[in-house]
This record gives C-alpha cells, structure tokens and sequence, in this order.
C-alpha cells in the first residue's frame, strides 16, 4: 500500500538499485528535457521535435540488431538527421514537408531492422515506451555525460539562440549567424531526445520534451522563470510516476505522461478562466 508519508516511503523504494538508477536517470533527463524544451516551444520546433525522436527509434533499432547500447544507435541517427534539419532552413515551420520525408523513409528502415533482429522483442518494446527500470549503473554514467554536454554547451548559446528564437530576423539583420545557431539547436534537441527515450520512449516523448515548457509558458512570460518551471514540472512528474509505480502495475512512462497531462489540461482550463 502506498505510504502516505513521503519521507518514509523514500528509504524503502531507494533500497533497490534499480530504483537508484531510475531516479538518477529520471532527475537528469527531466532536468535537460525541462531547458531544452523551453527553446524547442519558444522555436515553434515540436514537429522537429516527434520527427527526431522517430528518427531515433530507426537508429536504436539498428544498435540493437548490431548488439550495441541503443543510445549509441539514437545519438547517431538523431544528431545527423538534426544537421541535415537545419541546413534546410531558417525557419522549421516551413520544412515540414521535408522534415515528413526525411521521418517516413527512416522510420522504414526502423521497421527493417526490427524485422532482421531475432532476440526478444523486449528490446523494441522498451524503445518505443521507456525504460527506465531496466538502466544500468552505467547507462546512468552515459546519460550523465551527455547531459553535462548538452548542459554546457546550452549555455554557451542561450542567450545567441534565444535571441534568434525571439526575432530571427533582426538577428540575422544583427550580424549573428542564425544557421549556425540553427544547427546548434537541432544538435542539442537531438542528444537531449536520444536521453529522454530512455525515460518515456519515442513514443511518449512530448511528455518530457515539450509538454512541461508548454505549460510554464502559460503561466509565465519570463524566460528564466519559464525555464525552472519547466524543468520543476519535469521532475515533480518523473519523481511522482516512479514512486506510484513502485507500489502499483502500471508502466512508469504511462504515469510520467498522465500526470504531466493532467496539469496541462488543468492550467489550460485555469488560465482561459482567467482570461
């Protein structure tokens, strides 16, 4: 039965390393998903966003069948196809056919090698919903490199991409080089989704990557308080799928995902009140 005081709970589900692992994996990815998806919202980049993680699934699929880490698979697939995403333009809202093209031929090759991999269909289960239960020690030491990375380098170009994000025409009238920071950006959403699949899956990824920013940007217009908000959200939502799930059947990335729903549609309800 779930404990109702949080305190004592906690001692009991970090008994298990599993677990352990869960909540290393889970607070930082929720942490980069949190930043990260602030800019992806702020870009209008969510197509960019689902098509890249689809993207990925096609590179983790073909990591499995050569016998290597998944991740390995999904950062090769998602930074080379988050590359070639910038360079075909400014502006993401206008590749969408291009971007369309790009996810429907890769995700042919996803089903490909998914066909050719002969062990346990667990392994394709996991990419496409999350598994956060079944991480390694070092599964979580790989996540945390990539995301201090990933961290280090979002704050070399925040202030230049959040810039560009606001008016990329005056950026680019500025002198600032908006292609580059462009592909700056889609190398960043790219690493930062190949992390996240391991929380909530391709499937699920707008919980974590876009969801979150989306509602702190209802209910605040300041970048760096939208940002905590977001990564509060983030992390509030994966702490409390994976405490429910230690005592209950349900899978952690489904919880992740309804809680994070719910106060979307909560806030969505709250703030049109307001107005």
């Amino acid at each position: 039965m779930l404990s109702t005081d949080l305190l004592l709970a906690l001692p009991e589900i970090l008994r298990y390393p599993f677990m352990q692992h869960a909540f290393e994996t889970g607070t930082i990815v929720a942490i980069v998903a949190g930043i990260i998806g602030y800019l992806v919202v702020l870009r209008k980049s969510s197509f960019a966003a689902h098509a890249l993680s689809h993207i990925g699934f096609a590179g983790a699929a073909g990591a499995v069948l050569a016998g290597v880490n998944p991740i390995f698979g999904l950062l090769l697939f998602t930074t080379t196809s988050g590359a070639g995403i910038a360079v075909l333009g400014k502006n993401a809202s206008q590749r969408d056919v291009e971007i369309g093209t790009v996810l429907a031929f890769v995700m042919g090759l996803g089903v490909l090698f998914i066909s050719l991999y002969t062990g346990y269909a667990t392994e394709a289960y996991s990419i496409l919903f999350g598994d956060i239960l079944g991480i390694s020690s070092s599964g979580v030491i790989l996540t945390l490199i990539v995301s201090i990375i990933i961290l280090a380098i979002a704050a070399v170009v925040y202030r230049p991409i959040l810039f560009a994000s606001l008016d990329g025409n005056v950026a680019e009238a500025k002198g600032m080089r908006v292609l580059w920071l462009g592909l700056a950006f889609m190398l960043l959403l790219a690493a930062s989704i190949s992390i996240a699949v391991q929380v909530v899956g391709v499937l699920l990824i707008f919980a974590l990557m876009v969801t979150p920013a989306a509602i702190s940007m209802r209910l605040t217009k300041k970048p760096a308080y939208a940002i905590l908000l977001s990564v509060a959200i983030a992390l509030a939502a994966t702490w409390a799928g994976l405490i429910i799930s230690f005592y209950q059947p349900y899978p952690v990335s489904f919880l992740i995902t309804t809680i994070i729903f719910a106060l979307y549609i909560a806030v969505r309800f709250a703030y049109r009140g307001r107005q």
